[in-house]
């Protein structure tokens, strides 16, 4: 679907509702304060913890193994009455499934939206994790797989089901459909929702990712230049040796502007311009980035907005803390940039994955939340775990700088703007302007 652009770009779509559960945060006030403060949401456990919840003692004692891993506390805990579903019901469904359902209920609430008093449909965007907790739990149950098995199993802990799972126990009406692009995927669910509103196919949609291993992990191998050897991310900085792969949801509630308005809803942010698209072949490998596709998607975002690209203050980065990943994706915005102003240092950027890790599919959704937050509060919050740049970034030849210092976020008088990418492994790219 191609969206309609005026000179003032396509239709604005409004962020009135959010919600998450991200490691070190149980709401998104939680997370907010978390983020000024700088803290690094990501938990070192003993030997005899990981032991204890799992972890076989010949992992644990391997040289590689790392004892670190960002994790939602909470996550079994569920009101499986709230949503009409027996005790045996909630015991099969996938805890994704649960948390994301729970979630897409807090970001409604916090729209002030009342699903059975809307008159209008609403669709529901999402992504999910792998399906660990069927395999790792229910499979080799042998009383639930003696009497659960067959479709039941399957329905309540596919992935393919986490968005028609929120549609039925919502009874919400409009489109309602499962994405996976790997690491993008939540934010691919952000960019299709709104392209969906903008052709009428709903009124309002919510959007986002969710993923949870269960049981969750107390640690990991560490791989060289793909997870980090001592658990910590490290964004842009000329320490970055891998990323750090953990839990978290995340959701949005959407609609169109001017219905936002007449509605009088309270706006949290307006989603000016956004694009996806995939690298095809143009790259060294399937899993590897391309300056080229992550470029064009940019470009393509800033282009449907309307605006000039000097006129954002902040881009939340994809920024895995990767050797080769951070240089290739500041290649690709600088070269966006660059287009408009050879000014230097003029934009602050950044990355949540130094503060919780690498949240897979609910990575973009997170990031978002987080940009938001951000032009609402009128602060940059720091990218932690930075001291100097990857000798692989001349941050000194391009149009940013790495925002490590809690700022506050000046304007020359118009409104914040900020960008926000993710990436996934396989190449598909997405990017939006903020507002």
């Amino acid at each position: 679907m191609t969206s309609d652009v005026t000179d003032e770009g396509v239709e604005p779509i409004a962020i009135v509702g959010m919600a998450a559960r991200v490691p070190g945060a149980a709401d998104i006030g939680e997370f907010w304060r978390n983020l000024v403060d700088g803290v690094e949401s990501i938990t070192t456990f003993t030997r005899e913890e990981q032991v204890a919840r799992g972890a076989s003692e010949e992992d644990v004692d391997d040289p590689s193994w790392v004892s670190k891993a960002p994790y939602v506390e909470g996550y079994d805990q569920f009101d499986a009455g709230l949503f009409g579903l027996s005790a045996r019901e909630a015991e099969i469904l996938n805890p994704q499934h649960r948390l994301f359902l729970e979630t897409c209920y807090t970001a409604l609430n916090d729209a002030g939206t009342d699903p059975a008093r809307y008159d209008g449909s609403i669709g529901v965007y999402a992504g999910t994790g792998g399906n660990q907790y069927l395999w790792e739990n229910l499979v080799r149950n042998k009383k639930v797989w003696a009497t659960r098995h067959g479709i039941g199993l399957a329905t309540a802990n596919s992935p393919n089901y986490v968005a028609t799972t929120v549609s039925y126990r919502l009874d919400l009406r409009g489109p309602s459909f499962t994405i996976h692009t790997a690491c993008s995927t939540s934010l691919v669910a952000l960019h299709l929702a709104c392209e969906a509103l903008r052709g009428g196919e709903c009124d309002m949609a919510l959007a986002g990712g969710v993923n949870v291993e269960h049981p969750p992990a107390t640690g990991y191998i560490g791989v060289e230049g793909f997870t980090s050897p001592d658990g910590h991310c490290r964004p842009f900085d000329a320490e970055a040796n891998g990323t750090v792969w953990g839990s978290g949801v995340g959701v949005a509630v959407l609609k169109r502007l001017e219905d936002a308005i007449a509605d009088g809803d309270h706006i949290h942010a307006v989603v000016r311009g956004n694009a996806i698209n995939n690298d095809g072949a143009g790259k060294v490998g399937f899993s590897a980035p391309s300056v080229d596709g992550q470029a064009a998607a940019v470009a393509q975002a800033v282009g449907l907005a309307g605006i000039d690209p000097r006129t954002i203050g902040y881009v939340e980065a994809h920024g895995t803390g990767t050797a080769m990943g951070d240089p290739i994706e500041v290649a690709a915005l600088s070269a966006v940039y660059t287009r408009a102003t050879q000014d230097r240092g003029w934009c602050g950027i950044g990355s949540v994955k130094s503060n919780i890790g690498h949240l897979s599919q609910a990575a973009g959704i997170i990031s978002v939340i987080k940009a938001v937050l951000a032009l609402k509060h009128g602060l940059i919050p720091p990218t932690i775990n930075y001291e100097r740049p990857n000798p692989a970034i001349d941050f000194d030849d391009t149009p940013f700088y790495v925002a490590s210092t809690l700022s506050k976020w000046e304007t020359d008088g118009g409104p914040r703007r900020a960008g926000v990418s993710s990436f996934g492994i396989g190449g598909t790219n997405a990017h939006v302007v903020l507002e």
